[in-house]
């Protein structure tokens, strides 16, 4: 009997679930099966694929390198035999399930209300998960089939992954109507100066995105705030005497834009994916649905 006799979609199935959920006992439970038959199934996975494929652990399995790489392959195949028995008209109407995007702050405040309101609207049994963008761990999240969807910058998002631009962002020096610097035309040397807060969500740290950018004019900033999101940067800004560059589509109208002779190099906005999605029509769907421009 050949190797592909003794393979069945069930099998597939257990190995696509020990993959995500590391644990045979919850691998079990999602798939309605008793642990012994993920035991018997996986051993016979074992066989085929001439590997040991799972690792015990005290907590669970840890895949090996062999089953990282079939993982993807495997999880081609199981989209594809979906798809297979899909209708082949999408109709987004009868759509339910869950949908998970994540997102970094930027993001969740200038392009996901847009794209929650027309998915709720087209799809209304369709659930929407909104997870923070964690840059460390996203690679995993993604293989794993526990992120559906990345709107973030181009730089966190790993180089594997199909992207979609949805725009042009600009960064853009901003205060307080109330600080001392507004109304003021510094130059950029005074700029570098003056304190400054940045949004670091990723890793906190005092290192901004455009910090290279001062440092082409020799320039270092004075940064004295790091905020874990923009959305907060304009309440330290109301009660500190301090700048920030913040991305142009989340200034708040309360801040007052410091003209400047030299702007930093305009930055994409992008939505990313695993390759496992591409022709999965839901997927293919709600990116359709994202603004861009």
């Amino acid at each position: 009997m050949s190797k592909l006799d003794r393979l069945d979609i069930k099998q597939l199935r257990i190995f696509q679930a020990l993959i995500r959920e590391k644990n045979a006992s919850k691998a079990a439970s999602k798939l309605g099966l008793t642990q012994q038959a993920v035991s018997e199934q996986l051993k016979k996975l074992r066989d085929v694929f001439n590997d040991q494929l799972f690792l015990r652990k005290t907590t669970g399995f840890v895949p090996t390198p062999y089953a990282e790489e079939l993982s993807v392959d495997i999880d081609k195949l199981l989209n594809d035999f979906q798809a297979l028995l899909a209708p082949k008209i999408f109709d987004p109407k009868t759509v339910d399930g869950a949908f998970v995007i994540a997102a970094t702050d930027y993001a969740q405040q200038v392009v996901l209300p847009a794209l929650v309101k027309e998915l709720r609207e087209q799809a209304p049994n369709l659930k929407l998960i909104i997870r923070d963008f964690e840059l460390d761990s996203l690679h995993d999240l993604m293989e794993n089939g526990k992120v559906d969807l990345a709107i973030a910058f181009p730089d966190y998002i790993p180089s594997t992954y199909p992207i979609i631009k949805l725009f042009e962002e600009q960064h853009i020096c901003v205060t307080s109507a109330n600080s001392s610097i507004a109304g003021t035309k510094p130059t950029l040397a005074q700029i570098a100066s003056y304190p400054s807060i940045i949004a670091s969500p990723s890793r906190p740290n005092f290192k901004g995105s455009i910090d290279d950018w001062f440092k082409s004019f020799d320039l270092t900033r004075n940064v004295v705030v790091s905020a874990p999101c923009f959305s907060i940067v304009p309440m330290y800004l109301e009660t500190t005497d301090s700048i920030a560059f913040l991305p142009s589509r989340a200034i708040s109208s309360e801040l007052v834009k410091i003209e400047l002779q030299q702007l930093p190099a305009p930055f994409d906005v992008i939505a990313a994916w695993h390759p496992r999605y591409n022709k999965n029509p839901l997927h293919k769907w709600v990116v359709s649905k994202l603004v861009v421009e």
